[in-house]
């Protein structure tokens, strides 16, 4: 006698979320106080930096936020002395017009950066 299996009808998995990052201030503690005047404009950036990588001064004069995809990254202000080591699935709420400087160690660095800004604007300025 030969058995028939009925196949089971499978129930898909259902969409999730995860708050990967939800900020007021950027990493610092300094808190956000407004957007840029003008039409909105949003950007997403994949950036890789490479290893034994040193970025220069600079400011981010719009609200963004990163992710790290793969690496290391020590991202430090230029006044206040304040530092923080950002590894694989960090998040960071960046400064907005604190200088600051971002270096590698030996492994390169992935991630995604999201600027909140006004069209037109820069993402980044350099200060020397």
């Amino acid at each position: 006698m030969t058995s028939i299996s009925t196949p089971v009808a499978q129930t898909p998995p259902a969409p999730s979320a995860q708050v990967l990052l939800r900020s007021t201030c950027s990493w610092d503690g300094t808190p956000y106080e407004r957007y840029p005047k003008g039409a909105p404009e949003l950007t997403l950036l994949q950036v890789n930096i490479p290893a034994d990588t040193e970025l220069g001064w600079h400011i981010h004069p719009i609200p963004s936020a990163a992710y790290i995809l793969c690496g290391e990254v020590w991202v430090e202000t230029r006044e206040g002395g304040h530092n923080t080591l950002l590894k694989q699935g960090d998040t960071i709420a960046a400064l907005v017009n604190i200088q600051h400087r971002a270096r590698t160690g030996a492994v390169p660095v992935d991630l995604l950066v999201f600027y909140a800004g006004s069209e037109g604007m820069a993402l980044s300025e350099s200060n020397p």
